[in-house]
Formats: C-alpha cells, sequence, structure tokens
C-alpha cells in the first residue's frame, strides 16, 4: 500500500493535482496496469509491378495506464495518466510504410522506437463524468484504432451522462489526434490516400443510446469534423431468444455524411446502410450481413487509418467504395463446447460489387478472406496471456491482391 500511494501522489502532483492528495479514495480506489503486445505483420503484394512488393514489421508495444479513484463529496475530481511506447524488433524498416511505425518518405526509414503519452482530468457528480485532456473513446462516429501496436489516442473534451436509467448520452469537442504510427499529436483530417492533409480545428459530437428493453437498443450520433464533413448515425440492435438454445442478434446501422464549412476537400456525398444478423447456438455462430455505400464518395474516415467498425462490414478492405454493394458471412466457433476454454476460431469472406470508377471506367470488385485462431490462457501462473494467429487473402479486379500474416502475443500485468 506505501509503494501505491508513493506512485500515485507522483502522479498527481505531475498532473499539478496536490490539493487531491489528501483524499483517501484517490488513492484506495486507483488501478495501475502494464499492457504488453508483441506484434508481427507481414503483407504480401500479388500481380504485375505493384508499388510495393512486401511490407511489415515485429515490435514490441508497452501501454502503461493509471486511473486514480475519486475524491469524496458531491462532485468528485481525479486524475489518469498513461505512456504508450514501443521498439521496432526486426532491425530492417526499409521495406516502406507499414502504417504501424512511424515512416519518413524523405529518408524512407522507419525509427526503432516511438511512443507518446498524457494525463486525463476527470470530474464526476453523480451518473455524469466530464473528461478533459487524452481520450480512447468508442462511439459510432469516433473510435480508436487497437488493431495494430500503439492505440490512436485524442485530445479534447468528453462528456458521458447516465443519469435516467437505460440512457446514454455524449457530448464533446476533440482537437487533436495521436494516430497509430505516430509519436505526435496533430489537427484532424481525411483519409484519401493521397498524401494531402488538411486539418480541422476540431471534431465536435452530441448523441447517446437508449435501452428500451433487454432485446431492444437504439441509439443516434451526430459529429462535426470543422471545414470536412458532417455525419449522422442511426444504429438499432435487437436481441431475440429463439428457444432451444438458440439466440439471434441484429444490427441495422446507417450513416449519412456531407461536406461542412469550408469543404477543405470537396463536396463530400456518401450515406451507408447495413444489415447484420448473427444466429448462436452453444459454441456455433453464424452470421451473415450486406452493406450499401450512396451517392458519389468514398465513406468518409479520419485520417492516420482511424477505422469505423460501425459499418457491419468493416474489415481490411473496408468495402466503403462509392455505390459499393457488399456482404459478409461469418462463421465463429468457441473450443470451450470441447472442453477447451479459452481457445477460439473465427472465419469470414466479404464480397463487394458495383464500385463506381471515374468516367467511363468499368465497376470494380473486390474481396477478402479471414481467418483467425486464438488463445488465452485461462490459470496458472500465465493466466491472462493471449496469442493470435490471423491471415488475410484480399482481392482486386482493378488493382494488386495481397496475402496478410499476422502474429500477436498480449499479457496485461496489473499492479495493484
Amino acid at each position: 500500500m506505501l509503494q501505491r500511494t508513493w506512485w500515485v501522489r507522483g502522479v498527481l502532483t505531475a498532473g499539478v493535482c496536490a490539493p487531491l492528495l489528501a483524499q483517501a479514495d484517490i488513492v484506495d480506489d486507483s488501478s495501475l496496469a502494464l499492457g504488453m503486445r508483441n506484434f508481427y505483420i507481414d503483407r504480401d503484394f500479388k500481380n504485375d509491378n505493384p508499388a510495393r512488393s512486401r511490407v511489415g514489421s515485429w515490435t514490441q508495444g508497452f501501454d502503461l495506464r493509471f486511473a486514480s479513484g475519486y475524491t469524496e463529496g458531491p462532485l468528485q475530481f481525479g486524475v489518469d495518466a498513461n505512456v504508450q511506447y514501443a521498439l521496432r524488433l526486426d532491425g530492417g524498416g526499409g521495406r516502406g510504410d507499414d502504417t504501424i511505425i512511424p515512416y519518413s518518405v524523405s529518408s524512407q526509414s522507419q525509427p526503432h522506437d516511438y511512443g507518446r503519452g498524457g494525463l486525463t482530468f476527470k470530474m464526476r457528480y453523480s451518473k455524469t463524468e466530464l473528461k478533459v485532456g487524452e481520450l480512447r473513446p468508442i462511439l459510432p462516429v469516433v473510435v480508436i484504432d487497437d488493431s495494430r501496436q500503439l492505440i490512436t489516442t485524442y485530445r479534447g473534451g468528453l462528456l458521458e451522462s447516465k443519469e435516467i436509467d437505460g440512457l446514454t448520452l455524449h457530448a464533446g469537442r476533440l482537437t487533436e489526434f495521436g494516430a497509430r504510427n505516430s509519436s505526435n499529436y496533430e489537427k484532424m483530417y481525411l483519409q484519401t490516400g493521397s498524401g494531402v492533409v488538411r486539418g480541422s480545428d476540431a471534431l465536435n459530437l452530441a448523441g447517446g443510446s437508449y435501452a428500451f428493453n433487454k432485446a431492444f437498443t437504439g441509439s443516434y450520433y451526430y459529429a462535426q469534423l470543422e471545414d470536412i464533413y458532417k455525419q449522422h448515425y442511426l444504429g438499432l440492435t435487437h436481441l431475440a431468444d429463439l428457444g432451444g438454445g438458440y439466440g439471434l442478434k441484429t444490427d441495422l446501422r446507417y450513416f449519412n455524411n456531407n461536406e461542412d464549412g469550408d469543404a477543405l476537400y470537396g463536396e463530400i456525398d456518401n450515406q451507408s446502410y447495413g444489415l447484420m444478423t448473427i444466429l448462436r447456438k452453444g459454441s456455433h455462430g453464424f452470421g451473415v450481413g450486406y452493406q450499401r455505400m450512396l451517392g458519389d464518395s468514398n465513406f468518409p474516415t479520419l485520417g492516420g487509418y482511424v477505422p469505423q467498425p460501425f459499418l457491419v462490414n468493416w474489415s481490411r478492405v473496408a468495402f466503403i467504395k462509392p455505390n459499393e454493394k457488399s456482404w459478409q458471412a461469418r462463421y465463429d466457433y468457441d473450443f470451450a463446447g470441447m472442453g477447451i476454454p479459452g481457445l477460439k476460431f473465427m472465419t469470414r469472406y466479404l464480397h463487394g460489387t458495383s464500385v463506381k470508377r471515374a468516367g467511363d471506367l468499368s465497376e470494380a470488385a473486390e474481396s477478402e478472406r479471414n481467418l483467425v485462431l486464438s488463445y488465452v490462457v485461462q490459470s496458472g501462473p500465465l493466466q491472462g496471456l493471449g496469442f493470435e494467429a490471423g491471415n488475410v487473402v484480399a482481392k482486386f479486379s482493378h488493382g494488386n491482391d495481397w496475402v496478410e500474416n499476422r502474429l500477436i502475443t498480449t499479457y496485461t500485468w496489473k499492479f495493484w
């Protein structure tokens, strides 16, 4: 307890929060954890004359996260701290930009290490919480990217309120972000593939979700990336008990995207809707999904390879091109049903057609196949140690196919 107290005091003092030191709860309710991830990725491009024949890297990452408790009283205060750091282990770094490690175009090289960190000040009253500083939101209009090594983080303020049972409300203003492949923070911009960067002053958001009952949840969110785009999101989720051990989950999701203000990236015309349903029986899960892009633009995504997993067919290929129609078939299996808890398997196939190309060019098509096998140690001294192996095959009617392999090992050490 003494070691914990002094560590917390150091963080709070660094955060100019010395008056909080008198509050016991801020120490006793705190936590400190170190997440570790060893990540290997290799993407091999096929077909004739690809821009790069192969990209990839091997890295070891660390994510040290401290979360304080709250002071006493009706209006409560606290502070969190976070440091992310990664080392490149493969010794190369000359194969090109793998979108994981920072890449210098001028020197065509990658650094041997990189990282960033930040503080988050928090305030709570009743069931309403305000956080200001470094943030990791997971919302339909802005999310982190935890699919590579460093995790996408944002700077700004975010309010969450759960004063009414079943209703969760959010409002916020985010001014900068740290991309997964960057040690720096910068203004948010649009991912275009052209290399053009025109930063926005802020992303403003508001919305919420409401659980009408245990089976049905609805959500609506609005976001404005100032002078770039404005976005509306509507989502509906339904859970059905079909009896006999069968359960059905259905997600319906809709986005409407248009340009905003000075339209730094020009006109944006995109609407999308998607339907995903998963039937579960014991250890088995069977899923099918359909997604449609409408309008003349790609679905707008934030620069720095920020994902949009609230699209039902979001994947490595993404399936977000103009007029694209895509579907997927998915199968999951939990080996706990065979007496091997912690071992899981997933495979899916996605196919997109009717992609609109410039001028009179013919429509394009693309597909993706995933295989993922994962295992988490369930007991003993290595409890919580995770392993994952993944293989992706992506094919394009107009473009270079590629095959990607991943090997990931994860473990979280909880100090207290």
